[in-house]
């Protein structure tokens, strides 16, 4: 098993439990979430930057 540093961005949702489903729908794509943070919001482009601690499988890629 292997730790991983991403980053992501998701679309805002309507409402933050929405908004937490997606981001936890997208690091579960990428590995087992340990932690992750909204780290920047663009209300412009509507869009949350999440960076995130995710573990795999040593013998799992993760594409970035």
């Amino acid at each position: 098993m292997t730790t991983h540093f991403i980053t992501a961005e998701i679309n805002l949702q309507e409402t933050p439990i929405q908004l937490q489903q997606e981001i936890e729908a997208e690091l579960q794509k990428r590995g087992e979430p340990l932690r992750w943070a909204v780290t920047r919001v663009d209300s412009d482009r509507q869009i949350a930057q999440v960076e995130a601690i995710v573990t795999v499988e040593s013998d799992t890629e993760v594409s970035l």
